[in-house]
């Protein structure tokens, strides 16, 4: 009998099904757990399902990591960009970087601990994405090209150090309304109050509260 499966089935199944399966495997254990036939019995289908969208496991892996960075840079950014301000970009993207779902956050600690060189090539892409387009809102405010860049070092460090402190350390992250008072401070420390050369002071707009683990 045919591993094959009908033409309406194999159209249920698409390639971004799989590599949205193959993310979730990531978010659990790592790009080392991908596998075939485990994604297989995971999805209800045949390995022949497979096989209709992918050569192999590494053609699959790599559509992953491309869906991935696309929900971490193109999606995140466009968000940003509805703001007419560069300081409203800022605040945007911060926004959703604190709250993003833990199956993100996973992915990218899995992808940026992993010794696969396609899985840390992607982590560097996102990074770099994030950091020069927050480096381009800083030169927005008014900040120089040296200044820009350090702030925007500042921040995305910020944004990796709390991710990994909600998967290491939770209980050092403050509870409640003092969570959302951190919140604020960081929010107020990564954005500059005034801008050499530039009009006005920072509004600090409202905060919406950062997920913590586990909720």
């Amino acid at each position: 009998m045919s591993n094959i499966p009908s033409p309406a089935h194999r159209q249920s199944l698409s390639a971004t099904d799989w590599a949205e399966a193959a993310l979730d495997v990531i978010a659990g254990g790592g790009i080392e757990a991908v596998a075939v036939e485990p994604l297989a019995r995971r999805l209800s289908v045949t390995k022949g399902s497979f096989y209709w969208h992918y050569p192999n496991r590494d053609a699959l892996v790599a559509r992953a990591l491309e869906v991935w960075e696309h929900h971490e840079t193109v999606e995140m950014i466009a968000r940003a960009e509805q703001q007419p301000h560069p300081r409203e970009r800022i605040h945007t993207l911060f926004r959703s970087a604190a709250n993003t779902d833990q199956r993100s956050e996973r992915i990218l600690l899995a992808l940026s601990g992993s010794k696969h060189a396609v899985a840390r090539a992607s982590v560097l892409r996102v990074a770099e994405a994030w950091r020069h387009y927050i480096e381009t809102c800083y030169r927005g405010l008014g900040l120089d090209a040296v200044s820009a860049r350090n702030w925007a070092t500042l921040a995305y460090s910020t944004f990796i150090g709390t991710v990994r402190m909600r998967r290491d350390n939770p209980d050092a992250l403050p509870p409640g309304q003092d969570f959302n008072d951190y919140l604020r401070f960081l929010i107020r420390t990564l954005i500059p109050a005034e801008v050499p050369g530039a009009a006005g002071v920072v509004q600090h707009p409202s905060v919406v509260p950062l997920r913590r683990t586990g909720s």
